[in-house]
C-alpha cells in the first residue's frame, strides 16, 4: 500500500511538473526569453519521458530518449555562459541532481565537476551578474547537498535490497526469491507426504508480431494482478523472464494443476483479447516427483512450456503426458513419467 501511495504521488508531482514546466516554456517564449523557454521545454521532455510519468517509460526507447533531453539542456546550459547574463543561473542548481538520476554515477560525476569548473572560471570575466559570487557559493553547497542525496539513496537501496521481494511492474515476487521459496515447498511436501506442483505460464508471441513488445509490457501488469487473484493465500507467483511467470501450488496433484492451469490460461486470453491483443497464452505444469530439486522442478516445468509452445501455443502442456498428443487450446491427460 505504502508503495502504491509513493508511485500515486511521484506520478501526480510529475504531472503537475511537466505543466508548469510547460507554462515556463510558453510565457518565456512570448516574453523573449528563447534560452530560459529552451531550457523550460528541455526540463519538460526530462520529466514526460520519464517512468514516474507513466510506468511504460521504463522501457526502450524512453531512458535514451530522456538521457537525450538531458544532453540538450546540458548544451544550454553551456551556451548560457557565454551569452551573458546569466539568464539560465538558477537553473545550475537542480543539474546535479538531474545528472545522477539520469546518466551513470561516473558520467554524472563529471558532467557535474565540468559545470563547476566553468562556472568558476566564468565568474572573473562575467557582466551584469552582480551576485555571481555568491551564486558560486550556492551551486558548490547544492552539489555538496546533492551528493549526500545520492550517498544517502544508495545506502537506502543496499539496505532494503534483502526486503524487496515483488517484481516492480507485475508485483510478482522476485526471481531471486525463487530457488529458495521452491526448496522450502519441497521440503515441506516431502515432511507432510502431500503433492505439489508448478504452473509455467507464457505468451505465446512468437505466433503474433504484430504487437510491438511496448505494447505487450503495458498488460503485465493486469496480467499480474489476474494471477494474484486466481492463486490461494498460500500460493506463490513469480516473473521469472520477461513474459513467462511460475506458480507453486502446495498441496495440489499434477491433474488438478492442469485444471487450474487451463483456467489461468483462458482468463488470461480473455483479459488479452479484452485489450486488443492477438495473443495466447500456454502453460507448462510439473508434479513434484522422488528425487525433484528446485531446479529439476523448474526445468521441468520450463520444458513442458517450450514443448506446448513448439505444437502451436495456445495449450497446457503436462511434463508426464508428453506421450498423448493435446488438441489446441484443451489440457492434456496425465500420463505415464518422461
Amino acid at each position: 500500500m505504502a508503495q502504491m501511495a509513493e508511485k500515486f504521488l511521484l506520478s501526480k508531482l510529475s504531472r503537475a511538473g511537466f505543466a508548469a514546466l510547460i507554462a515556463i516554456a510558453t510565457l518565456c517564449a512570448l516574453l523573449g526569453e528563447p534560452m530560459v523557454a529552451a531550457a523550460a521545454a528541455a526540463a519538460s521532455g526530462i520529466v514526460i519521458s520519464g517512468k514516474t510519468f507513466h510506468p511504460s517509460r521504463v522501457n526502450q526507447p524512453w531512458p535514451r530518449v530522456q538521457q537525450a533531453f538531458f544532453a540538450i539542456l546540458l548544451l544550454i546550459l553551456l551556451a548560457g555562459f557565454w551569452t551573458g547574463p546569466w539568464v539560465l543561473s538558477h537553473w545550475l542548481y537542480a543539474l546535479p541532481l538531474a545528472a545522477f538520476a539520469l546518466v551513470p554515477p561516473a558520467a554524472a560525476v563529471v558532467v557535474t565537476l565540468l559545470i563547476a569548473a566553468l562556472a568558476m572560471i566564468a565568474t572573473q570575466w562575467a557582466v551584469g551578474l552582480a551576485d555571481r559570487h555568491q551564486m558560486i557559493s550556492a551551486f558548490l553547497l547544492t552539489m555538496l547537498l546533492s551528493a549526500l542525496l545520492v550517498f544517502l539513496r544508495d545506502y537506502k537501496a543496499r539496505q532494503l535490497a534483502p526486503l524487496r521481494r515483488t517484481d516492480e511492474l507485475t508485483q510478482a515476487a522476485s526471481r531471486e526469491y525463487l530457488s529458495a521459496d521452491l526448496h522450502k515447498e519441497i521440503q515441506r511436501s516431502e515432511r507432510e507426504g502431500t503433492d505439489m506442483s508448478v504452473i509455467m505460464i507464457g505468451l505465446d508471441t512468437h505466433l503474433s508480431d504484430n504487437d510491438p513488445d511496448e505494447d505487450i509490457r503495458s498488460i503485465l501488469p493486469r496480467i499480474g494482478r489476474y494471477l494474484h487473484s486466481q492463486i490461494r493465500d498460500f500460493d506463490t507467483y513469480y516473473r521469472v523472464a520477461d513474459l513467462q511467470f511460475l506458480v507453486i501450488l502446495p498441496g495440489i496433484s499434477t491433474s488438478d494443476a492442469i485444471t487450474r492451469a487451463e483456467t489461468i490460461r483462458k482468463g488470461l486470453a480473455t483479459l488479452l483479447e479484452s485489450h486488443g491483443m492477438n495473443l495466447t497464452i500456454s502453460t507448462g505444469i510439473a508434479g513434484l516427483n522422488i528425487g525433484d530439486d528446485a531446479n529439476s522442478l523448474q526445468q521441468s516445468a520450463a520444458n513442458a512450456l517450450r514443448r506446448a509452445q513448439q505444437q502451436g501455443g495456445n495449450r497446457s502442456q503436462a511434463y508426464s503426458s508428453w506421450s498423448q498428443p493435446a488438441q489446441p487450446g484443451q489440457p492434456q491427460a496425465q500420463g505415464p513419467a518422461s
